[in-house]
């Protein structure tokens, strides 16, 4: 575990927490965004969320998890103090704020004590 700042505000655009477990069958929907390596993601009762390609195996629109996954993304506000908890994924951190809220964070919007 890591503790690290926020620098730029991140706000969100998805308000319900979603998860995907391995094995779980999805659709393909949009493949470029502006984070490289994730694809949106619709799971069989329709929620979807970015998901990283390294984390489904895809053959054409139709893809298989690989392992679970939790598609949450914190809002942050500058000068929040986080935890790094867990992984780094194609420029994302997964981070656990001082409400104990957890969630993926860009990785641009971060700042650790490595970074000083």
């Amino acid at each position: 575990m890591r503790r690290a700042w926020i620098i730029a505000t991140y706000e969100s655009s998805y308000t319900d927490p979603c998860t995907f477990s391995a094995g779980e069958t999805l659709t393909i929907g949009k493949r470029k965004s502006e984070w490289d390596g994730w694809v949106w993601c619709t799971n069989q009762e329709g929620k979807s969320r970015w998901v990283p390609e390294a984390y489904v195996k895809c053959a054409g629109d139709i893809c298989v998890m690989l392992r679970d996954y939790e598609a949450t993304e914190l809002s942050v506000r500058v000068g929040e103090e986080l935890i790094i908890t867990g992984e780094e994924e194609s420029g994302w951190v997964w981070c656990t704020n001082q409400a104990g809220q957890s969630g993926w964070v860009p990785g641009d919007n971060v700042r650790t004590e490595e970074d000083e």
